[in-house]
């Protein structure tokens, strides 16, 4: 195969083979070059240089689930559990949009300890005091009825990773009580009341093939979602998969740009654990295709408490320092990081 003759043909057709996929992922460094400055060059088609800021919150660790993978996991019994009170995360808040987000991700675990009545609270507030933000919620699988409450309290989007569209490899990740099929549903529950949603996996996960990947491009363009996010697995010492290899930043790098270029509009982060597992990682993300970096706004005392997986990247910044960084990072490259809604064009 000719590798320019592939991506350009990626390019124009938006369509791929698992053997077309298996040959991208292949190329070398050097012909990988021309993979990311295509996706690259379909994204500013469609967003220019702009690269948009989401400010993140991890308002809570708990968690009911044993996903294998994640640091926050139940099972997890010696992490020190924490749940913001709603006046912290307003703080939190406040402390972004003083800085220009009008984004910002509330995310945590799936917590049986907040029931709808506290999340509608909290939205609601969010919503009272900032009009003009964009709310995302990351909280796991609901029913329907929740999600619909959450959105009439006015949150705009939501982010559910589906991990992964091999039913195999989902049981592979998660213990029985998690369904593949139920994280499906909500996802499309989410499209159907109206929220931008966010689907994404890992790269390299533990028993991941090409034919997982295949299955996720193809799981992505059945659903359509508004925003993919994706980044490389990395062990967390307190799992079952503690002994097992980080996925790899030229892996992610690879399939960001294969992405980019089946969906030019979508968004795509430049995740924090890319950044995580190697130098320049929001640079070399946003130059693969990426339009999107999430400053962590959590307190920095409790940062360390929301690990999913080990030596994550930032848990030392604080929300200041993390937007003056990425805004410096980002205009070194040629882009510009800008902090309004940024909703997708999906």
């Amino acid at each position: 195969m000719d590798y320019r003759r592939e991506i350009d043909r990626l390019r124009i057709k938006r369509e791929i083979t698992c053997d077309e996929l298996k040959y991208l992922l292949d190329l070398s460094y050097e012909h990988a070059e021309y993979l990311y400055q295509t996706a690259r060059q379909v994204c500013d088609e469609h967003y220019g240089k702009k690269i948009f800021i989401r400010a993140l919150i991890e308002f809570t660790n708990y968690c009911k689930n044993n996903c294998y993978y994640c640091g926050i996991r139940g099972g997890h019994t010696a992490l020190s559990r924490y749940r913001m009170t709603d006046e912290k995360i307003l703080n939190c808040v406040k402390n972004a949009y003083e800085l220009g987000a009008r984004t910002v991700v509330l995310q945590g675990g799936e917590n049986p300890m907040d029931k709808d009545k506290h999340i509608v609270e909290l939205v609601s507030k969010v919503r009272e005091a900032y009009p003009d933000i964009a709310i995302t919620l990351s909280i796991g699988e609901k029913s329907k009825e929740s999600y619909q409450a959450y959105f009439d309290a006015g949150a705009d989007r939501y982010l559910l990773r589906h991990e992964t569209a091999n039913r195999d490899h989902y049981r592979h990740l998660h213990p029985p009580t998690m369904i593949y099929e139920h994280r499906v549903k909500c996802l499309f529950e989410l499209l159907d009341i109206g929220y931008q949603v966010g689907c994404g996996m890992m790269i390299g996960s533990p028993g991941q093939t090409v034919e997982c990947l295949y299955e996720d491009i193809l799981f992505i363009r059945e659903l359509c979602p508004h925003m993919i996010g994706i980044g490389p697995f990395i062990p967390h010492e307190a799992t079952p998969f503690s002994l097992e290899k980080s996925g790899s930043a030229e892996m992610t790098l690879k399939m960001l740009a294969i992405l980019r270029i089946m969906n030019p509009k979508v968004l795509l982060p430049a995740t924090t654990a890319l950044a995580s597992v190697g130098e320049n990682g929001y640079e070399k993300g946003i130059m693969a295709g990426a339009n999107v970096i999430m400053p962590n706004f959590t307190p920095k005392e409790i940062k360390k408490r929301y690990q999913l997986y080990d030596n994550k990247y930032g848990v030392e910044d604080d929300g200041v320092d993390s937007m003056e960084s990425i805004r410096n990072r980002v205009a070194a490259i040629g882009y510009e990081a800008v902090v309004d809604r940024g909703d997708s064009l999906v």
